[in-house]
């Protein structure tokens, strides 16, 4: 009995699943990269397939991202749906971590979603999210046991004399613990799987067991060391130069980079297109130009809000109410910084990470000190779901800066890192 040999020419079998690794290529590209900087060869050449057959499953990048978005939402609504309604609050978080863990490279599109989703796809998206909120906010109010009256009373305290309550303080630790969760998607710190679920999961329920923060008599922010926070301003713009850097700031956060033309630049500083190329060499030097920019306010930040701070623990609070302050301070600026980001060429990039990395060094460095049993790399895992907690409950705080709002979510990070 003879076997007929195989030839190198007969066709691979078309895997069932083929629409699914497209996917979870495209998520990945469009974290990696952003939205228009991913294109449709590039995923294509990552599952193997040629470009006519990419199109086979989807007639437009736009479509391939709006899927790419909806998948993570889709996964986690599934998670949740197979616990029974009195889940424990350990149990919803490790459903949404596994999920969160297992797609961690394809995560970070929801940099963009907000900018580059239209209407439609952003209001279903929306929607799915609220039904994770809301099952998370549930399972929050579980913790109201342990907590006792804590909450009420706090909150009573701060009703009573006549300042801002932000949100139902449940909702609100929800939010900021499904950003610390989220956080592992905008990193790539390597840490074994069963020990970075452990991780985010204590994270999380500490911030969703969290109790509200104080806010100084004075009412200034003020953070759990007690120190209040001064914040370098950002520069009177007195170059053209300047100019063109604080117009082109609110335009990327609101519209994204892509998306803002050298003509809408131009006209906020009342110059012609073409006389932007004086000063700037194209519209990637702006954005490289912003992000340097932010760098360099955060660094000041915290050198400033360490000064005279010797114990760890007093450091690590120093620096989350820095850092809080920082972001609700100049939210355009940091909102640009990190969303495009991704999309630099990688020689204006180099600067900026080396920035990251002594900015995460500081964080890591005084957290290690005031919890000794952290090694480096559940530090820095501690350190961005601090600052994914910010992010995710600033967002929720629509950015509306105060005292008030600036408190709880320090308190919130704090509570993520474990002190």
């Amino acid at each position: 009995m003879t076997t007929e040999p195989i030839s190198a020419t007969r066709p691979r079998p078309r895997p069932r699943n083929r629409r699914q690794l497209i996917v979870e290529a495209a998520g990945r590209l469009f974290s990696e990269r952003g939205y228009h900087a991913a294109s449709m060869e590039d995923i294509a050449a990552r599952v193997g397939i040629s470009g006519a057959a990419l199109y086979r499953h989807f007639p437009n990048k736009y479509a391939l991202f709006a899927e790419s978005a909806h998948a993570m939402a889709d996964r986690l609504v599934a998670a949740l749906d197979e616990l029974p309604p009195d889940a424990e609050p350990a149990d919803v978080f490790s459903a949404l971590i596994r999920v969160t863990v297992a797609h961690r490279a394809s995560g970070g599109v929801y940099r963009w979603e907000a900018r580059y989703l239209d209407r439609d796809d952003r209001r279903q998206l929306r929607a799915k999210f609220a039904r994770v909120v809301g099952r998370v906010t549930e399972a929050v109010r579980v913790t109201e046991a342990v907590r006792g009256a804590e909450v009420v009373r706090a909150t009573e305290a701060v009703r009573g004399a006549g300042r801002e309550v932000p949100l139902a303080d449940e909702q609100l630790r929800a939010v900021a613990a499904l950003g610390a969760v989220g956080s592992i998607t905008m990193h790539r710190t390597s840490i074994a799987q069963r020990r970075l679920e452990e991780l985010l999961l204590a994270c999380a329920l500490r911030v969703a067991g969290a109790a509200p923060a104080s806010v100084g008599a004075s009412g200034r922010s003020v953070g759990v060391s007690g120190r209040s926070v001064e914040l370098p301003v950002l520069p009177v713009p007195r170059s053209r130069r300047a100019e063109i850097l604080a117009a082109a700031v609110p335009l990327f956060a609101r519209d994204g980079f892509a998306n803002v033309t050298n003509g809408q630049i131009a006209r906020a500083v009342g110059l012609a297109p073409s006389a932007l190329y004086r000063h700037y060499p194209g519209k990637v030097d702006i954005l490289a130009a912003a992000c340097l920019q932010a760098a360099g306010l955060l660094s000041q930040a915290v050198d400033r809000g360490l000064q005279d701070v010797a114990d760890p623990r007093d450091a690590v609070a120093a620096l989350a109410a820095t850092y809080v302050a920082y972001s609700f301070e100049h939210t355009a600026l940091t909102s640009v910084a990190e969303a495009e980001f991704g999309g630099l060429p990688a020689e204006l990039q180099r600067p900026l990470v080396q920035a990251q990395r002594e900015h995460i060094a500081v964080w890591e460095q005084q957290l290690r000190l005031a919890r000794p049993e952290l090694d480096p790399r559940q530090a820095r895992v501690l350190v961005h779901a601090g600052f994914g907690v910010v992010v995710e409950a600033g967002r929720s705080l629509r950015w509306r800066d105060s005292p008030e709002h600036r408190a709880a979510v320090t308190a919130l990070v704090v509570g993520a890192l474990g002190l």
